[in-house]
């Protein structure tokens, strides 16, 4: 129930903040942003100690382990990948084209014979 509550709370911080750019809006655009990013910044740092947030930092702390356990591909890896994936697609191109053109033949002058001027 607790964490419900601080939860709540963290939530209510965050409009706060958002409800105060609203309502400084004859002040300058940076303390309206401030507002906003104060809100913001309070409400995580309540969130912050409830059993979710503790479990999201958990979660967050192992995504990052296992970024770093990833054989990423060298920089020619990924040209020669790019270079295979932009031919595959100008060939498709071609081809979808050619049949577009096709269809539009038979369809057009033999079969309604419908010439085109």
């Amino acid at each position: 129930m607790a964490d419900k509550l601080k939860f709540a709370f963290a939530l209510l911080l965050v409009a706060t903040g958002v409800a105060g750019f609203y309502f400084l809006r004859e002040q300058p655009m940076i303390l309206r942003v401030l507002s906003v990013l104060a809100g913001l910044g309070a409400g995580v740092a309540v969130a912050w100690f409830t059993a979710p947030g503790q479990r999201f930092y958990d979660f967050s702390n192992d995504a990052i382990a296992e970024t770093k356990k990833v054989a990423w591909p060298s920089r020619r890896e990924t040209m020669q990948t790019t270079g295979i994936v932009f031919a595959f697609v100008f060939v498709m191109a071609l081809f979808l084209w050619l049949t577009d053109k096709s269809l539009e033949w038979v369809l057009y002058d033999l079969v309604l014979g419908w010439k085109k001027s």
